[in-house]
């Protein structure tokens, strides 16, 4: 479908067998033509990373994507299907490592979707690489992730190079604005990302700060911001902390714009920040909206709406059950599958370089309009 290969020749004795190897393993009990037992195998996907705690949304988004791909995958392999485990680390790197070495040592997971978070991939990113499993994140940006050597580590999405440049050329060329403070949470992700943003503003930057990951006194941040009399502010990190950081910005009196990352576009950022304080922030992020039939489609198996990342991993998915299709079933068959696959995803056109990174992506930013982070209508930032 997104990427041919020839299956192997094998005598017409034993050609139903094939098949259903080449389909999905070896597991038990399924009767070839000839009578013998064919098998199939008993294959799982992992995912890792945020499902409860402050960031339990974006993850919440990241598996109802995975589980769309196989309720899909497996209705039309209803003979062999593949199921998911998850692996919960709240977006902790810490709590992330000890995960790590359990998926590891299951024989049953043939791939990993994540990790979610970019702390947690550069925690983990060794462990998964020795043992030659193949992983695919849908969200992780940290730009020096791919630059571990890691081979068996992908992500479908654009790194934070791309996003903070673009998020840079919208704050001066499209909202104006001249004096810039840039504030991150110190994490791999948002310190990453601000420093990007930094480096596309020059000489417009007027002040910056950091605070940590579950902060919620922003008060000595608010007063340098307002003391710069900055009239834009970009923040890298994620949503819990980015709603109370505008809510008691404007609560102080700065009128000018908030802009975050992609670790802020969720409706959670508004719940966070309050309807009043959120109104006419742009947040930005390496992923289009999810297409109306798919948004459908996803509702009907996860009882809710599609958000942030689930396109990337409905794909990420997709990707390895199309190489199990293909017959690709061992860690090392699978992850050259993965190293050489073309395809157009429901997030856009996928294909890795040799570091695992996506060849081309595009920067939206998505504005809070009448209280409601306008999920449908981002604006590409040329």
């Amino acid at each position: 479908m997104k990427h041919p290969h020839t299956l192997a020749r094998l005598a017409a004795a034993t050609a139903a067998t094939a098949l259903a190897l080449s389909a999905c393993g070896t597991t038990e009990d399924t009767k070839s033509e000839g009578g013998e037992t064919a098998k199939c195998g008993n294959y799982n996907l992992a995912f890792l990373g945020a499902t409860t705690g402050d960031y339990g949304a974006l993850g919440q988004n990241m598996v109802g994507g995975i589980k769309l791909a196989l309720d899909e995958y497996n209705k039309d392999h209803s003979d062999c299907e593949v199921g998911l485990k998850e692996f919960d680390s709240q977006g902790n790197p810490e709590k992330a490592t000890p995960l790590a070495t359990q998926i590891v040592g299951d024989d049953s997971i043939v791939g990993l979707i994540g990790p979610g978070f970019s702390g947690e991939s550069l925690a983990t990113g060794k462990t998964f690489f020795a043992a030659g499993l193949p992983s695919i994140s849908p969200s992780a940006t940290n730009v020096t992730i791919t630059q571990q050597g890691w081979t068996t580590w992908h992500r479908v999405i654009g790194n934070d190079s791309a996003q903070g440049a673009a998020a840079a050329r919208y704050i001066t060329d499209t909202a104006g604005a001249s004096k810039v403070f840039v504030v991150d949470d110190g994490s791999d992700y948002g310190k990453g990302l601000a420093s990007f943003v930094t480096d596309g503003l020059g000489d417009a930057v007027v002040g910056s700060d950091t605070v940590q990951t579950g902060q919620t006194d922003f008060s000595a941040t608010v007063t340098k911001v307002t003391a710069a009399n900055a009239d834009a502010l970009f923040y890298g990190g994620y949503y819990a902390e980015a709603g109370l950081l505008v809510k008691q910005l404007r609560q102080a009196g700065y009128k000018g714009l908030f802009m975050s990352g992609d670790g802020s576009e969720d409706p959670a950022f508004v719940k966070a920040a309050g309807a009043q304080a959120a109104e006419g922030a742009i947040l930005t992020a390496p992923a289009g909206p999810a297409p109306a039939d798919f948004n459908e489609k996803y509702k009907a198996v996860n009882g809710s709406d599609s958000g942030l990342y689930s396109t990337q991993s409905y794909d990420a998915a997709n990707i390895f059950l199309d190489g199990l299709k293909d017959g690709k079933t061992s860690h090392e068959d699978l992850n050259e599958f993965v190293n050489s696959y073309t395809g157009d995803g429901v997030s856009g056109p996928i294909e890795f370089d040799e570091h695992g990174d996506i060849t081309s992506s595009v920067i939206f930013a998505y504005e809070v309009k009448n209280g409601e982070l306008d999920v449908d209508n981002p604006t590409a930032i040329d």
